[in-house]
């Protein structure tokens, strides 16, 4: 996605070296629609330069700091040296991002999609998450609630959490699931502990998902599960809850799942 505007004092921007001068540096904005800044020599790097192109290519990409902006002239200056290392590295690693979001969208709507509806989410996830990458990666995490507060159709969301969750890959994803223990046996507290150990996995939980199970108000446990990815994390909330209601169940109780909490807060 680019953006329609212009940027501004002090922000950081992606450009692309088309042109290079003795007295300087033009850079096609990458991220800003038909938009193009000049750096001066003086701004390419630090002390005495006696040739520009020791220093900048024909189609670098570049991280550069917005010196001024004039619209009227249509005149962006720029600096690569006031750049450093640390903020070079996070602008590119967001402009990626941006990129990945931008394919994302493609796949969610379709590569006709139509630049209105294209621009109204993408407004949607920036005003919201600050990014669309953003956007996507809490709609992986958190589904369709992450996009609660926007004003995207029902149809927009589900195609977002469903693309999201096919394809943004993130650090964990949490899940949660209630499931209600039950046992008319006088033992009946021994049916549900072995359950409650059951569900906790008895060794089946891979190393890296972390499970837990916990007590919240009887007859109802919770069962938490963190894991790489979605997908992951749902197929070991699913068969927790499976291995619990197998225990329950032979044990002659009976077992319920359920996706929300019952129970009287704690």
């Amino acid at each position: 996605m680019q953006y329609s505007g212009w940027p501004e004092t002090g922000e950081l921007v992606v450009g692309e070296v088309d042109e290079i001068e003795d007295f300087g540096v033009f850079v096609d904005l990458l991220e800003y629609e038909d938009k193009r800044g000049l750096v001066h020599v003086s701004e390419v790097a630090s002390g005495w330069i006696k040739n520009v192109r020791d220093h900048v290519n024909v189609d670098d990409v570049v991280v550069c700091k917005v010196l001024d902006v004039n619209t009227s002239s249509q005149q962006v200056d720029l600096s690569i040296k006031d750049v450093n290392d640390h903020q070079r590295s996070d602008k590119i690693q967001e402009w990626k991002n941006e990129q990945k979001a931008d394919k994302w969208m493609e796949l969610a709507f379709g590569e006709d999609v139509s630049d209105e509806q294209f621009a109204s989410v993408a407004g949607e996830l920036v005003e919201e998450f600050g990014s669309m990458y953003a956007g996507f990666e809490q709609a992986a995490i958190h589904g369709p609630e992450a996009l609660d507060s926007t004003d995207l159709s029902e149809e927009e969301v589900d195609a977002l959490v469903e693309t999201a969750r096919k394809n943004v890959s993130v650090p964990y994803v949490t899940v949660t699931g209630y499931v209600d223990l039950t046992s008319p046996n006088p033992d009946g507290v021994e049916d549900v502990r072995a359950a409650m150990e059951a569900a906790a996995g008895n060794g089946e939980v891979p190393d890296e998902v972390d499970l837990d199970v916990t007590y919240v108000g009887a007859p109802e446990y919770r069962i938490r599960v963190q894991a790489p990815n979605y997908d992951d994390a749902e197929t070991q909330l699913e068969a927790s809850a499976a291995r619990a209601s197998e225990s329950i169940s032979a044990a002659g109780g009976t077992a319920a799942f359920h996706r929300d909490r019952r129970t009287d807060d704690e």
